[in-house]
């Protein structure tokens, strides 16, 4: 079955490490991606722009508006994403809690229940 992680980034929190913290960071989510990746367990990992580099699209009466954002009163926001093709919940569940920044941030596990094309 598949799932998608979303991962919640905090610019507080990433501006609070040091140089070398950072840099030990990124290393454990590569270390991660490498992990799963090599087990067959993870499809694919993106990193996003963060919530002053998102745009919001809304369709009122046929015609799309643009805009910045979006902005939330939370500090949290999207910040990356993984799939995850495991045999079952408890398995994507315990590779979440094995994210490095899962013991940040929240890290949510959402079944994917359709995927387009894959009946092609």
């Amino acid at each position: 079955m598949k799932y998608i992680t979303i991962i919640y980034g905090n610019k507080d929190l990433w501006q609070s490490f040091t140089p070398d913290e950072a840099a030990k960071a990124i290393a454990e989510v590569d270390a991660f991606n490498r992990r799963y990746k090599e087990s067959g367990e993870l499809l694919a990992a993106y990193g996003l722009g963060d919530e002053l580099t998102a745009k919001t699209v809304r369709v009122r009466d046929g015609v799309p508006a643009v805009t910045d954002g979006p902005y939330i009163e939370a500090k949290e926001f999207v910040s990356s994403f993984f799939l995850l093709d495991v045999d079952s919940e408890e398995r994507a569940l315990e590779i979440a809690a094995e994210y490095p920044f899962a013991s940040h941030n929240a890290v949510e596990v959402w079944p994917i229940l359709h995927e387009s094309g894959a009946e092609m």
